[in-house]
C-alpha cells in the first residue's frame, strides 16, 4: 500500500481506502456484522486505513457496522464521516444544518462508531447558504478543540461544481475535500481538483468506479433490475450510452492484460491533486482487487506519475 499526507490535516492515509454507502443498504444488499467484519479485517491486512462513511448511509446503520468492526482497533483506523442529512427512506435525506442539528448528528455519530473522536467531519453536500453559516463552523471548530474531530473537511455535491465551497474551506477549518471523480467525471478538472492543489486541500475521489460501470463487468445492453440498486434508476438510454463509453475506454485505454476496476482507480490517483480513491465494495475480493490498484504501474495510464 501506498500513502500519501491529506492536504492540510496531518493525516497520512492509504492511496485506497473503503467507501462504505453499501453498509446502509442502499446498493441492493443487507450487510452482516460478519461481512463487515471480513472486509475491514481484510482492508487492515491490506495496509488501508481510512475508511469513508456517513451518518445517512442508513440511519447510522453503516457507522453501527463500522464501529463495531474496529472498536478493538480504532487507533489503526483513519474514519471518516459527515453531517448535514438524516436517513428518511431508501435513497431519501432530509436536510438537518443548523449548529444544533449538526451538534446531535455528531453526538449519534459518535455513539454509533463506538469511539470519542471523529478523524475528518465532513460537510455532505450541502448548499452553498447551508455552507456560510458562521455559527455552525464555530460550533464545529469548538469540537475541534475539544478534540472530538480531529479534523474538518468538505465533501462537494456533485450537482454543480461548488467552487465557492471549494475555495473557502481553509477560511472554515477545512483541510480536505471529497468530490466525485472518474474516468466518465471529469469535470472536477477544470477548477476544482486546482483549486485544492493551490490551497494544499487534500481530495478524496468518491465513485471513482462510476458506480460500477468502469469495473468492466457489463457490457452494452445490461440492465439493472435490483429495485434497490441505484443504477435501477437510471434511464435505459443512459445505461447503453454509458456502457458503450465503457466499452470503447477498455478497447483503447486500459492496456491488455489489466483489470479494468484496478485501472480505474489509478487513473484517479495519477491526477497530483488526488490523495486517495473510496471505492465500494461488497466483498473481500473486491477489497483485494481495490488494493492492488496501489500497485498498478503509472506508465499504463495517459498521465504518468508515480503514487508514493
Amino acid at each position: 500500500m501506498k500513502y500519501r499526507r491529506l492536504g492540510r490535516t496531518d493525516l497520512r492515509v492509504s492511496v485506497v481506502g473503503v467507501g462504505t454507502w453499501q453498509f446502509g443498504g442502499e446498493w441492493g444488499k443487507a450487510f452482516t456484522q460478519a461481512e463487515v467484519d471480513a472486509i475491514l479485517g481484510r482492508a487492515l491486512e491490506l495496509g488501508i486505513n481510512l475508511i469513508d462513511t456517513a451518518e445517512c448511509y442508513g440511519d447510522h446503520l453503516s457507522e453501527q457496522l463500522i464501529g463495531q468492526s474496529i472498536r478493538h482497533n480504532r487507533e489503526q483506523w483513519i474514519v471518516a464521516t459527515k453531517f448535514g442529512h438524516r436517513f428518511a427512506g431508501h435513497l431519501e435525506r432530509d436536510q438537518l444544518w443548523t449548529p444544533e442539528a449538526v451538534e446531535k448528528q455528531l453526538e449519534d455519530s459518535l455513539k454509533a462508531l463506538q469511539t470519542d473522536y471523529i478523524d475528518l467531519y465532513q460537510f455532505h453536500s450541502g448548499t452553498d447558504e447551508s455552507f456560510d453559516q458562521p455559527e455552525l463552523w464555530d460550533m464545529l471548530r469548538k469540537q475541534v478543540q475539544a478534540g472530538r474531530i480531529r479534523h474538518l473537511g468538505i465533501s462537494i455535491s456533485s450537482q454543480g461544481e461548488k467552487i465557492h465551497q471549494t475555495r473557502h474551506a481553509p477560511d472554515v477549518g477545512a483541510g480536505a475535500i471529497q468530490v466525485l471523480y472518474n474516468r466518465l467525471a471529469r469535470g472536477p478538472e477544470a477548477n476544482i481538483l486546482p483549486t485544492c492543489q493551490e490551497l494544499d486541500l487534500g481530495v478524496l475521489a468518491r465513485v471513482p468506479l462510476a458506480s460500477g460501470y468502469l469495473s468492466g463487468k457489463y457490457k452494452p445492453g445490461a440492465t439493472f433490475t435490483n429495485a434497490t440498486d441505484v443504477r435501477a434508476g437510471h434511464k435505459e438510454a443512459e445505461i447503453l450510452e454509458t456502457l458503450r463509453e465503457v466499452e470503447h475506454i477498455q478497447q483503447t485505454e486500459v492496456p491488455p492484460g489489466v483489470d479494468m476496476a484496478q485501472w480505474a482507480l489509478a487513473w484517479c490517483l495519477q491526477n497530483p491533486a488526488v490523495t486517495c480513491v473510496i471505492p465500494g465494495c461488497k466483498s473481500v475480493a473486491q477489497v483485494d482487487s481495490n488494493a492492488a490498484a496501489a500497485d498498478l504501474p503509472m506508465v499504463t495510464l495517459d498521465h504518468p506519475q508515480a503514487l508514493v
